[in-house]
């Protein structure tokens, strides 16, 4: 195995590895490199680097951001960003504090339901970081409301669910702002999956193009044959750079870092896109 995964999760966010479980992990499966993109924090970012320091795999410093567009939520990745920019830092503070009372309502939405669940669980699950959904998932599981934290998600705290909480989170539009302000380069995630069901549509991310989006997120493990062929289409008639990437959560998702990746030239035009 080979390339590069362009998106991976740690214990820093809603991931179940440490970032130097995670580096361990793409050495072991032979990956060029990965970038580390914990949702809205670069926390994990300097124990990946020392981790992979002296080994050859190169680490991409990243975020997944959080954004909006139609009330729905959707993610932006980032690549290359500078974690020490001002404004950057302002705003994840913004979002880590926002998903911290989003993590107690939707807690206290469970509790008004008549379930026995406690928020300094969900606070143990985060390890006192980033608050995320799988973390209240996995609290509710352990609670016994549920059998699986896919059904947590399902029946209570997926975007329609009855104990969901909208949280801050940026325009898409805004959000390649901010990153281009922070150096970086933006990669729009899985846009098959987006309210529920649906895709994230077509004008958005013709908008996001027009506005410095340089890649789309083609060739992940959530998105079938004909959403793959569909995307390579919508990149090329764009000229954006199609990526691959797991979108590995660790054991949430049955270790599949490496099940799709960038290859080598594909990351290439993307180092030059940001001008590295």
């Amino acid at each position: 195995m080979s390339g590069y995964d362009l998106h991976t999760h740690s214990s820093c966010s809603d991931g179940t590895n440490t970032p130097a479980e995670n580096v361990a992990l793409a050495l072991e499966r032979d990956l060029s490199g990965i970038a580390v993109t914990d949702h809205d924090t670069t926390e994990g970012l300097d124990e990946a680097f020392a981790a992979a320091e002296g080994t050859g795999l190169e680490i991409v410093p990243g975020i997944e951001f959080s954004a909006e567009y139609q009330g729905a939520s959707l993610h932006v990745l980032s690549y290359w960003i500078d974690p020490a920019n001002a404004p950057l830092r302002e705003e994840l503070q913004r979002l880590t504090d926002t998903r911290f009372r989003r993590g107690e309502m939707m807690v206290e939405k469970l509790q008004e339901l008549g379930y026995d669940i406690s928020f300094e669980r969900v606070r143990e699950l985060a390890d006192d970081g980033v608050i995320a959904r799988p973390h209240v998932a996995k609290a509710m599981v352990e609670a016994g409301i549920v059998p699986t934290e896919k059904e947590a998600f399902d029946r209570f705290i997926s975007d329609d669910g009855i104990a969901y909480v909208p949280k801050h989170a940026l325009d898409p539009i805004d959000s390649l702002d901010l990153i281009a302000g922070a150096g970086g380069i933006c990669v729009l995630a899985h846009p098959g999956m987006w309210k529920g069901a649906g895709s994230v549509p077509d004008d958005l991310i013709e908008q996001m193009a027009e506005g410095g989006m340089v890649g789309l997120e083609v060739d992940h493990p959530d998105h079938d044959e004909t959403q793959r062929a569909y995307y390579h289409d919508v990149a090329r008639r764009l000229d954006l750079i199609p990526t691959g990437a797991s979108d590995c959560h660790g054991a949430r998702y049955d270790y599949r870092m490496g099940c799709d990746t960038t290859d080598a030239e594909r990351f290439a035009q993307l180092q030059r896109r940001a001008g590295r």
